[in-house]
């Protein structure tokens, strides 16, 4: 299959799940104790006040026509409107969603950083004492639940050494979140530490593989060193199991952003998240769920995309 009809593919299988996740929120938002009136009016609404705002909202006519009012809302960017905070929810994960994706895009490019050149090493180690110590610091850690770790880290570095505040950067804009970066220190390495030991085990069973390939000991009879073999085709294949399962991670790094927030009060999607679901804010609640679902349907797409490009091999299996 050629890349632009393979590209078309996955595209149109991205927009089919897209849909299906509106379904399924639609649902959701359906299936609320005392239909979304209740949930958005809230428990003192009369019922003269829920029939009037279900006339307004066109929650009285068949479904069918409320789910293509609803997609028709989506389109507009329209994600319904906070009745704890009186703002429409797309205004609020506008205001957040940025935050969350500088914790998030920050802890995953440290991790990578991390566990890419580490699961090689380890490889090249292999069956080594230091090889039997980091796997078993990369089981400890992949363990360890996320806020967990997080009062570790606070613990250790805040109140015992008192090196980094136990707080993240406060602020309404991205400006005020980066003039303090000492502050991003622990929640970036929080959330980063999950993805160190599990992407570090990923590149490590990778490398081994390629090792083991003809291409490998081609080389190596031809006169090259370890280091040129490691570093001009070793490298590059190992990273393609890395990046495939780079899209497939984006829930637990979206999931973690949630914990982590509300650990070390990061202003961000998460917390946001968090305090609708205390207050059971509805339509915060599922205007999150489906920011975060479409996120994860791209982040998989490019994830593809970007698979197929650097590994020929994916081209020939796939044709």
């Amino acid at each position: 299959m050629s890349t632009p009809s393979y590209l078309i593919r996955r595209v149109l299988q991205a927009v089919a799940v897209i849909v299906i996740v509106t379904i399924v929120v639609f649902g959701l938002l359906h299936a609320l104790p005392g239909g979304p009136a209740r949930g958005i009016l809230g428990p003192q609404a009369t019922a003269q006040q829920i029939a009037r705002f279900n006339h307004e909202q066109g929650l009285d006519q068949p479904l069918p026509v409320q789910y293509l009012h609803y997609l028709n809302q989506l389109l507009h960017g329209d994600l319904g409107t906070s009745y704890t905070l009186n703002a429409p929810v797309s205004r609020l994960i506008g205001e957040r969603l940025p935050k969350t994706l500088v914790l998030t895009v920050l802890s995953m490019v440290i991790g990578l950083l991390l566990a890419i050149p580490l699961g090689m090493w380890q490889a090249v180690r292999r069956n080594r004492p230091v090889d039997y110590v980091i796997t078993t610091l990369s089981f400890i850690a992949y363990s360890t639940p996320v806020y967990f770790l997080g009062l570790i880290l606070i613990l250790v570095f805040s109140q015992v050494l008192p090196w980094f505040p136990s707080q993240a950067p406060q602020g309404d804009s991205l400006a005020q979140v980066f003039s303090d970066p000492q502050a991003l220190v622990l929640p970036v390495a929080a959330g980063a530490a999950s993805m160190v030991a599990v992407f570090s085990r990923y590149m490590r069973a990778a490398t081994l593989e390629n090792l083991s390939e003809d291409y490998v000991r081609t080389a190596r009879a031809g006169g090259s060193r370890s280091r040129a073999i490691l570093r001009r085709h070793v490298f590059r294949n190992s990273l393609t199991p890395v990046i495939a399962m780079l899209g497939y991670y984006l829930p637990v790094l979206f999931g973690g952003a949630l914990v982590v927030e509300q650990l070390f009060n990061y202003p961000g999607m998460g917390l946001l998240f968090w305090s609708a679901a205390q207050a059971s804010d509805y339509p915060v609640l599922l205007g999150c769920v489906l920011v975060i679902s479409a996120a994860t349907v791209v982040g998989t797409l490019l994830a593809d995309v970007v698979q197929r490009i650097i590994d020929p091999r994916v081209k020939a299996g796939r044709a």
